[in-house]
């Protein structure tokens, strides 16, 4: 059975990309916790945005959806799923809020994960909720042509349970002695978990609710408001080039995981990047924040793209803001109804 060992870790030569993402990260991380005593009523807002962006993101690069006016329904708890899909996102939403709101008391386990996953399937009828998988999975792929193939062949069921076991423990003795980089360590915990692949269904959405628990336990929160979910979801096709390149080897111990750890650590301060994008954006008038906001829009914009960034500000406001930077022809506006834009001038 493949065996883990983070401490080759400790002993690996990273390379400067690698090394310049956690620098550029701890950096981060530090005007964060600034940004959060200045400013914490703002920010409260980017915490609900960001969980509806995850819930929405995660599930749909599984293909799972639903409606704007749905999703939003769901996320404040005011219906009740109709269909497969939104019983799978209710229970996405249920899940990371368990996350986000008791990341502290939630240790690294198996029987933890278990409980994440029943809750993650809780509004279905499936009878695999919270439960490893008992018959032998694939992660498959397709050709230009539409024919399907194996890509890779996790571990077997009866593997499953000790290694998981085995991951959670290396994971937890690594982070407690402290001698090498949680940055380092939660990327491989992370494509370790998929090359597991320990569940029947959910494995990718787990491995994400996963890496935000991890981050949120180490002190890196910025997913509490950019959703690292919906960075992966907009270039899904590198997020899993990343994955096939680095699961190659892995059950003979002979895998490589540094293009996912480049990957998730590109994502990470990215986050960071929009987050501090959006703290500038923050003013005390509602004008000149939106004002602030148009002005950090390159190419075509639209309102939602604007709320976005000013998640404090109503509907109706930033739309009375858009028209009178029009009116001083600051912007201007085209196309009509759910297709509208703005573009600045010059």
């Amino acid at each position: 059975m493949r065996r883990f060992n983070f401490n080759i870790l400790k002993d690996k030569k990273w390379d400067n990309e690698i090394v310049n993402y956690l620098s550029l990260i701890h950096e981060a991380k530090g005007k964060q916790s600034l940004c959060l005593k200045q400013k914490p009523d703002e920010l409260e807002k980017l915490v609900e945005i960001a969980k509806i962006q995850s819930t929405e993101s995660s599930n749909s690069i599984e293909g799972i959806r639903t409606t704007q006016t749905r999703l939003k329904q769901l996320m404040s708890e005011k219906t009740t799923p109709r269909n497969r899909d939104e019983k799978e996102i209710a229970g996405y939403r249920d899940a990371l809020n368990v996350v986000h709101e008791n990341f502290e008391y939630i240790p690294l386990t198996p029987n933890y994960i278990l409980q994440l996953h029943k809750i993650m399937f809780s509004h279905t009828d499936s009878s695999f909720g919270g439960s490893f998988k008992n018959v032998q999975n694939y992660i498959s792929a397709t050709t230009a042509d539409g024919k399907a193939y194996t890509l890779f062949t996790p571990l077997s069921p009866y593997e499953t349970p000790p290694a998981m076991q085995e991951l959670c423990d290396e994971f937890n003795r690594v982070i407690g002695e402290g001698k090498i980089d949680p940055l380092l360590v939660i990327p491989v915990f992370i494509h370790d978990f998929l090359c597991i692949h320990p569940f029947i269904d959910g494995n990718g959405r787990m491995s994400r609710l996963l890496a935000t628990l991890l981050l949120y336990r180490c002190g890196y929160e910025v997913g509490k408001y950019i959703s690292l979910e919906a960075k992966i979801a907009r270039d899904k096709g590198a997020y899993y080039d990343a994955l096939e390149l680095s699961q190659s080897g892995w059950l003979e111990e002979k895998d490589d995981p540094t293009t996912f750890i480049k990957y998730l650590l590109s994502t990470i301060i990215s986050a960071y990047r929009d987050f501090e994008d959006r703290i500038n954006i923050l003013s005390p008038s509602s004008f000149e924040t939106v004002k602030n906001a148009v002005e950090s829009k390159i190419g075509k914009f639209t309102k939602s793209d604007i709320l976005e960034l000013c998640p404090s500000i109503s509907a109706s406001t930033v739309e009375r803001h858009l028209k009178k930077l029009c009116a001083d022809g600051n912007i201007a506006k085209g196309g009509g109804g759910r297709s509208t834009f703005y573009i600045r001038n010059k």
